[in-house]
């Protein structure tokens, strides 16, 4: 199993730690940095900033938006950091939720997710292989334009600059167990938002399947790559309230009451009245009330907390499923380096 260090997005300004934390990972060993966005701070920006600052830790957005932009100018997005940083760039890719999209990005969200996301895919990996001008007779995103209030002059492109790597990674964020289907069948890889390593039954795939997949690229192995919180401390109630507050976060407040896939994936867990609660909760203005309804054995099985020795024994549930690179939203040094130690 790979480490990964997932640094996320930045709160109400930078985070003047990020690249320490990124060169200090490369040092230990890990194999790839992540970053991600919201609606604040961009993922392709700092994703940038750390490629300058390191040579060998591969780099990942963990995830871009796709309303945020046009599959073409991610496309572009790619390939270019992929030529600044020597071939690091893994691309990954997530739908969001209607309040995001429709709140933020000013756009429908799609009708049909799964459609809308195997489109988008289409169209980055067309950019990606240069073989032709990109074309897409698509529902969500067809190029040229057909609309009848466009001009009817869109041309078919290729990009101008080559590509460094046809086949660069492309993962996807998916919780539902269809999007979860679909994902292993034209991604190089998963982002899991939470995994227990005990229940893997509730994303609607078996493990066993999941180690069998190959990438949608056909070139690499298809990787699981879960975002965890990673905590050396002696107390793990205390060490865990991080945890709770961003599940608190997420289940009660990125999302409508009656649409909002954290909440879906949690009830799937079998916690389904907690969820539940969270989101009313959070809604009725009691974001405090949300934080602490959140069970510590909810989130302590998605996470690894508490003394050397605990995460120690923890850690090997993770190693005997099909996660291939556990993505470690670590928040200090120390941490770091035990987690390297204990994955050795």
């Amino acid at each position: 199993m790979r480490l990964g260090l997932a640094l996320g997005y930045w709160g109400r300004g930078p985070a003047s730690d990020h690249v320490a934390l990124a060169r200090e990972a490369e040092r230990l060993g890990y194999d790839s940095v992540w970053t991600a966005e919201s609606w604040g701070s961009d993922a392709f920006t700092p994703l940038t900033w750390i490629a300058a600052r390191t040579t060998r830790i591969e780099l990942g957005t963990a995830v871009a938006q796709m309303a945020a932009r046009s599959p073409t100018t991610t496309a572009m997005h790619a390939l270019t950091l992929d030529h600044l940083s020597g071939g690091r760039m893994m691309l990954g890719l997530g739908l969001s939720g209607p309040q995001v999209v429709e709140g933020w990005y000013g756009r429908p969200f799609p009708a049909s997710p799964l459609t809308a996301t195997r489109e988008y895919v289409d169209v980055v990996r067309q950019v990606l292989r240069r073989e032709a001008p990109v074309t897409l007779d698509g529902r969500f995103h067809p190029l040229p334009y057909p609309g009848a209030d466009g001009t009817g002059l869109g041309k078919p492109l290729k990009p101008i600059t080559h590509p460094l790597r046809a086949d660069l990674p492309v993962l996807l964020g998916a919780e539902g167990p269809k999007n979860v289907a679909q994902t292993t069948r034209i991604a190089d890889g998963w982002l899991p938002l939470y995994w227990s390593p005990n229940r893997p039954e509730a994303y609607g795939v078996s493990p066993a399947g999941l180690c069998e997949v190959h990438g949608g690229s056909g070139t690499h192995h298809f990787r699981v790559a879960p975002m965890a919180r990673v905590k050396v401390c002696a107390d793990v109630a205390e060490g865990l309230l991080p945890v709770k507050a961003m599940l608190g976060f997420y289940i009660g407040g990125m999302g409508h009451a009656a649409r909002n896939f954290h909440a879906d994936l949690m009830a799937r867990m079998g916690y389904e009245e907690e969820a539940r609660r969270i989101q009313r909760l959070f809604l009725e203005g009691r974001r405090q009330e949300a934080v602490l309804a959140v069970p510590d054995a909810f989130a302590d099985e998605i996470s690894l907390v508490g003394p050397r020795e605990r995460i120690a024994e923890r850690l090997e549930l993770w190693r005997k499923g099909p996660v291939t690179d556990l993505l470690a939203l670590a928040p200090d040094p120390h941490t770091l380096r035990v987690l390297a130690e204990l994955n050795a």
